[in-house]
């Protein structure tokens, strides 16, 4: 199926401006169907929002995501943790039992070479001679440390702005095109490797521990993937882009966000991908299938 238009198409109507008349009804009904919350929005009035896409994109009342400050890492957004656990021989599990490789995911590590342009730059990835064991030891960890991963989705009545997970300093971006894919669990557990195959954006870096990546995965009717350290950043281009091709950017000025700082938005739910290293000891702080919301605690490496 035509993923990519189809999701553009829904892109515009969400964009169209509804009759004030209309707001109410039309949108209360995507409130209902998708049990979105409006108590914890800023604004309530749904007659406020112009259209569908203000809404879904719509922020929340200052005091009700409290951001944890005991835990050195907190939930990035609202959501369900499809996945966490350590990183094993270059191996994710999207699921549990389904897997998909570090290596196709982030792409060739290049992200902290000096010969990198700051300006975008096109790379082909078909060769990638490491072997997924090989390419997580090119990560060069800290000594004694492990390397763990956590996936976090979206529903549609999910709040859709993501933050930063912890305080950390990003360094490059790769955007691969990609597919656009539906990300919901029940796809997760069909398609192995679904997250290599979908449009997304990786932004790696730096925190206290060393390695730290955090990844917008796009999906069906979600096209749009805006990051707002980022304006350079195009998803969902039209045109068909050659396979097997990402587009980098490597920041001369490190960027640092701190823990809590909107990091960016989604046009509807897809998926959050946080990689990164911590020291032995570190445990995460939720279950596979928990619902979790932004600011909680996620993990403490203590």
């Amino acid at each position: 199926m035509p993923l990519k238009s189809i999701s553009r198409l829904w892109g515009r109507f969400n964009q169209v401006d509804l009759p004030v008349f209309l707001r109410r009804p039309l949108i209360g009904l995507y409130v209902w169907l998708f049990g979105c919350d409006l108590k914890e929005a800023l604004e309530q009035d749904l007659r406020s929002y112009r259209n569908l896409g203000e809404f879904f994109r719509r922020q929340l009342r200052h005091d009700v995501r409290p951001v944890d400050d005991t835990h050195v890492l907190t939930s990035p957004s609202d959501g369900k943790v499809l996945y966490h656990g350590q990183v094993k021989h270059g191996i994710l599990e999207q699921v549990k039992g389904v897997t998909y490789s570090l290596r196709g995911f982030l792409g060739p590590q290049t992200w902290d070479s000096s010969s990198l342009s700051p300006l975008p730059t096109v790379t082909s990835h078909d060769v990638m001679p490491l072997s997924d064991e090989a390419y997580q030891n090119s990560l060069r960890l800290k000594p004694g440390n492990e390397l763990h991963h956590c996936i976090i989705y979206l529903a549609p009545g999910d709040y859709h702005r993501f933050h930063s997970p912890t305080t950390w300093t990003v360094q490059h971006r790769r955007h691969f095109p990609g597919e656009l894919l539906s990300v919901n669990p029940g796809v997760a557990r069909w398609i192995q490797g679904l997250f290599n195959f979908n449009e997304r954006a990786v932004y790696t870096g730096q925190w206290e521990h060393g390695f730290f990546s955090m990844s917008a995965v796009g999906a069906t009717n979600v096209g749009s993937i805006k990051i707002y350290c980022d304006k350079e950043l195009q998803t969902n281009v039209h045109g068909k882009q050659p396979q097997n091709v990402f587009y980098d950017k490597h920041f001369t000025e490190p960027i640092t966000v701190h823990k809590g700082d909107m990091f960016g938005e989604f046009n509807l739910g897809s998926t959050i991908v946080l990689i990164f290293e911590a020291p032995p000891g570190f445990q995460f702080k939720v279950s596979e299938g928990d619902k979790i919301k932004f600011g909680r605690p996620l993990g403490s490496s203590a």
